[in-house]
């Protein structure tokens, strides 16, 4: 119903004013002056009503405005004819209502300006003056629209042909900032007309009335003469004081977001502390992250298509005013959502990658906090504990995530001593999200992680998939799937920590074992393998037997196969025999290239334990057997007794398998262990026969 009547009043209204402008044109075409400003009046009084939304009364205004362009001429051609321009001034002045009045002011003073018979400054000072006799809201910010509209090519600024002495340009810069003044308050004053069940409604029509008052500062913005003293010194306190005392939240979001957006990038930079300052006083509902990423993106942008900017930003030490201030805001909104701090947090850190990528002193405080500085990511979340707001925990995720995609090395996020504490407050889930975009991360990028105590730092990082968190337990109810993944990413993980100093790689061995062990009974099976398999690695180039090259009693061979002795036997006792005995085998055959009779001696001992204390199932032992025989096959370092021992019990496990076929096979391979192409004591054909034929 309301839309209804909306539609039928702008009709009436417009039908009005097309039939006075139709008369007005006529007067124009005849000359006539009098009849020319008296249909001007009656179609410009349509802009009285109190009747229209403001989205209607917009439209009846567009209408109203462009047909005064022909009346603007018309009063250009009759200053040409010889009528004199002050006398049309003060003639319109006798129009019977104020706001067709100051219309039609408006319309003859930017004639009056062009003419030059009179100084801009103050004609545009008479006006500006004068239109504070309009303050409704909604009129007098659409005539204070149209004056900036008239006077935006006629202001005396630098370079202008309306250019006077030296200081002519801030008479202009004073008519703008006055005339932004008004219509500012005008605005605000918009939400109190109503009733308060409009409330909503009218911040609505409020908000699609914005550009009219930003549209003074993009005036400012293009005003020659406005160089950085200026701004300094005069445009951006006055714009700021109006912005922080009208107190309203829809003003200062957008007015701000304005002042970052129009004035030159160098003008933020070189008044930083200023802009900053008042971003604390900014009423606690304004979106200040919407602001302040703003502004951190444009002097990103700025550092980034300027490569000599970037002295500035050190030299007014950027970085710290942004961090000071970030701080100083969450201080201020205690109410400030923690997904609202991190992305503060998150966008100045984007602002440090972009320009500062070369300083990890800066990327660290972004992280943690320093005893001298007001605020950091951790020091507002140590106020929150774990976060278990989705929004927020994204945002933590993206936070982490930002100098990851930067650098596109974990090796530098380590250097990051905040960078794990900051993951101290993600949620369990998120936590292992984290933890494996970073193993991601390093298998993407073939990124080694090459000493001791980056392996530690980087386990801290991903203690996620490592161990369950306090609370929680292998019995709790997990997708195998998910798991089984996270564990092989892991395990893919273990061969990207190397390094070419087997020193070093003994040291990296041992602490990848002590965090791998934390794991628990359901992820050593997946873990515990890469673990030795890069030992043996290690083995085998070391080949030292038991002589030690560093002078450490770790660094040896058969020290490292003693570490893998405990680290395997965990296996057995996480219900992972089949594996263990593999490993056994494994371990056997380095001790074997090391020529470490006793350590190998001993790896079969446990391999045969296992098989006839663990393992029931026949097909399973089938299996295993196979690999004893077919490993101990390539054995050289045992000697005939040792070797013998061996061998029998093999034979003697052969016949004790629950098929005959399977034990045929078996005696068969068995039989192969008495002739080896290697050796001339490894050629018994005589017990190759005895056994092959006892079967038979």
């Amino acid at each position: 119903m309301i839309a209804d009547d909306d539609e039928k009043w702008l009709a009436a209204a417009t039908s009005a004013v097309k039939q006075n402008a139709f008369y007005m044109q006529r007067a124009i075409d005849s000359n006539n002056l009098k009849d020319a400003l008296k249909f001007s009046a009656q179609m410009l009084g349509e802009l009285r009503t109190s009747k229209l939304s403001p989205h209607k009364y917009y439209e009846l205004y567009i209408r109203a405005s462009d047909e005064l362009r022909s009346l603007e001429m018309f009063f250009r051609d009759e200053t040409a004819r010889g009528c004199s321009i002050a006398e049309l001034y003060e003639l319109v002045q006798h129009a019977g209502n104020i706001l067709p009045r100051l219309y039609l002011l408006c319309t003859i003073g930017s004639v009056y300006i062009k003419s030059k018979d009179v100084a801009a400054k103050d004609i545009l000072k008479d006006l500006v003056e004068m239109c504070r006799a309009v303050q409704h809201p909604l009129r007098g910010l659409f005539l204070r629209s149209y004056l900036a509209q008239v006077t935006r090519d006629k202001l005396p600024s630098i370079g202008s042909e309306l250019e006077g002495d030296t200081e002519t340009h801030m008479d202009a810069l004073e008519f703008v900032l006055q005339n932004f003044t008004e219509m500012n308050k005008l605005w605000v004053r918009m939400q109190h007309q109503g009733p308060t069940r409009e409330k909503e409604k009218r911040e609505k029509e409020r908000n699609e009335l914005r550009d009219l008052v930003g549209k003074n500062l993009h005036i400012l913005g293009q005003l020659e003469g406005v160089d950085l003293v200026v701004y300094r010194d005069t445009v951006l306190p006055r714009i700021l004081e109006q912005v922080v005392n009208c107190k309203d939240e829809l003003a200062q979001c957008y007015l701000m977001d304005c002042i970052i957006q129009v004035f030159p990038d160098d003008f933020h930079l070189q008044t930083l502390d200023v802009l900053l300052g008042a971003c604390p006083q900014l009423q606690p509902s304004v979106d200040i992250k919407t602001v302040l990423s703003g502004l951190m993106e444009r002097l990103s942008n700025y550092a980034a298509s300027s490569v000599e900017a970037l002295p500035n930003f050190l030299q007014v030490d950027a970085f710290s005013k942004l961090n000071h201030a970030i701080g100083k805001v969450v201080e201020a909104q205690v109410d400030l959502p923690a997904s609202a701090s991190v992305t503060l947090y998150l966008f100045l850190l984007k602002f440090t990658l972009h320009v500062h990528s070369d300083r990890l002193d800066y990327v660290d405080q972004g992280f943690g906090i320093k005893p001298s500085e007001h605020g950091s990511c951790v020091s507002q979340l140590s106020a929150t504990g774990k976060l278990c707001d989705d929004k927020a925990s994204k945002q933590i995720v993206a936070f982490l995530s930002a100098p990851l995609e930067k650098f596109n090395d974990v090796v530098t996020i380590l250097k990051l001593t905040n960078y794990p504490r900051v993951m101290e407050y993600l949620d369990h889930d998120t936590n292992k999200a984290m933890a494996i975009i970073i193993i991601q991360s390093i298998l993407k990028n073939n990124t080694r992680i090459a000493t001791a105590d980056e392996v530690d730092a980087l386990f801290e990082l991903i203690k996620g998939l490592i161990k369950d968190f306090d609370g929680l337990t292998d019995n709790d109810e997990i997708d195998e799937e998910d798991f089984q993944e996270e564990q092989n990413s892991v395990a893919r993980l273990v061969h990207f920590l190397y390094n070419d100093d087997p020193e070093e790689m003994s040291k990296i061995i041992f602490r990848i074992r002590k965090h791998i062990l934390t794991g628990g009974p359901k992820r050593l099976p997946l873990t515990i393998p890469p673990l030795v398999l890069s030992a043996l690695k290690l083995i085998r180039r070391m080949r030292g037997g038991d002589e030690n090259p560093f002078g450490d009693d770790t660094s040896t061979p058969q020290k490292i196969l003693q570490l893998l002795t405990e680290t395997v036997e965990v296996l057995s006792d996480a219900s992972a025999s089949e594996l263990a005995l593999r490993l056994y085998l494994q371990c056997a055959q380095a001790a074997n290239d090391c020529e470490l009779e006793t350590v190998a001696y001993e790896f079969f001992t446990k391999a045969y334990l296992l098989y006839e204390e663990e393992i029931s199932d026949s097909k399973a032992q089938v299996t295993a057997l196979r690999l004893i025989i077919g490993t101990l096959q390539r054995m050289r370092v045992f000697n005939v007794e040792n070797r013998d021992i061996l061998t029998h019990k093999a034979t003697g496990y052969s016949v004790k398998l629950l098929k005959k076929p399977d034990q045929c096979r078996a005696v068969y391979e068995c039989a192969h262990l008495y002739w080896a192409e290697e050796g001339e004591n490894l050629k018994d054909g005589e017990r190759v026969v005895l056994r092959a034929g006892n079967f038979n």
